[in-house]
């Protein structure tokens, strides 16, 4: 009955702890990844095979595949994508090495559209 007893405190104990990690980590100021360097120089064309190799490895995941089966879509999603990008995008994706949130609209919008699987 003791042990019973000790192990239920340990429990609530550690899970007590977690949710303390949880929501040191869901208010921390870096939710976003630093900035890409390498990014700084990418020209339209290389922004594309990021996002083409970016779609690739995660679609490849996401749907329980391989990197070719999604080879076609991907490439319709990466073009799409760096096509539709203002200049004002483009050198966002230079400065962070990510897409900024209206980038990011439109590459959902070419999810869709190319038929992958969102990833969020």
């Amino acid at each position: 009955m003791m042990m019973r007893r000790m192990g239920a405190v340990f429990l609530a104990g550690g899970l007590t702890v977690l949710a303390g990690f949880s929501a040191y980590a869901a208010s921390g100021t870096s939710a976003l990844p630093p900035p890409d360097p390498t990014a700084k120089n990418l020209t339209p064309y290389m922004i594309q095979l990021r996002a083409f190799d970016a779609c690739l490895h995660t679609q490849s995941q996401l749907l329980k595949t391989t990197r070719e089966a999604v080879h076609t879509p991907c490439s319709c999603y990466a073009k799409g994508t760096v096509t539709a990008m203002t200049k004002d995008e483009i050198q966002a994706f230079r400065d962070t090495g990510y897409f900024n949130d209206s980038a990011r609209e439109k590459g959902l919008g070419f999810i869709d559209q190319c038929k992958l699987k969102r990833p969020i």
